[in-house]
């Protein structure tokens, strides 16, 4: 029995999406275990919570009104991002590349999604354009630069881990 293309795409853009989210969200715990402070995903929510109101940009959003249920909304828009980002990717490489990987592609979408914390959340944070508002703006940077790697390096292993799997449908 074969599967669509589409339903193919899809499945495989879930899974590469979550299971490099996933790495991503080991490679915080890693950091947070050495002391080193991650996102913390109410923040997102609470921002998130906040655009319906009309307030995009914050002074320092730890300080911004709690938004009920934001620590699930940030976790959620998290994973939703993660997702949007290996769609990116398959758009970028195709259905092929899922089928066969390769670690380039995947670690280029990963670094190139570094733009999205450094160009937007972080200033919407109050953090400024590349943490230039925080303490150790080029350790926040490079940090950054450091999550969407590993983000890339789990699209491709996922993207490696689903091709063992899943046939090539269609």
């Amino acid at each position: 029995m074969t599967m669509s293309l589409t339903f193919e795409l899809l499945l495989r853009t879930l899974i590469i999406g979550v299971g490099a989210t996933l790495a991503m969200d080991l490679w915080a715990l890693l950091l947070r275990m050495f002391g080193i402070p991650t996102l913390n995903f109410a923040f997102l929510g609470r921002w998130l919570g906040h655009l319906p109101e009309g307030q995009w940009a914050h002074e320092n959003i730890a300080k911004a009104t709690p938004v009920r249920g934001e620590r699930a909304l940030g976790w959620l828009a998290h994973y939703a991002i993660g997702l949007s980002f290996a769609g990116l990717l398959m758009a970028t490489y195709g259905l092929e590349w899922a089928r066969s990987p390769s670690v380039w592609p995947a670690l280029f979408i990963g670094v190139v999604t570094v733009l999205a914390p450094l160009l937007v959340l972080q200033p919407a944070l109050g953090a400024g354009i590349a943490s230039t508002k925080t303490p150790k703006p080029l350790f926040n940077s490079l940090k950054s630069v450091a999550t969407h790697t590993v983000y890339g390096l789990g699209l491709y292993a996922t993207a490696v881990a689903a091709a063992a799997v899943i046939p090539a449908g269609g």
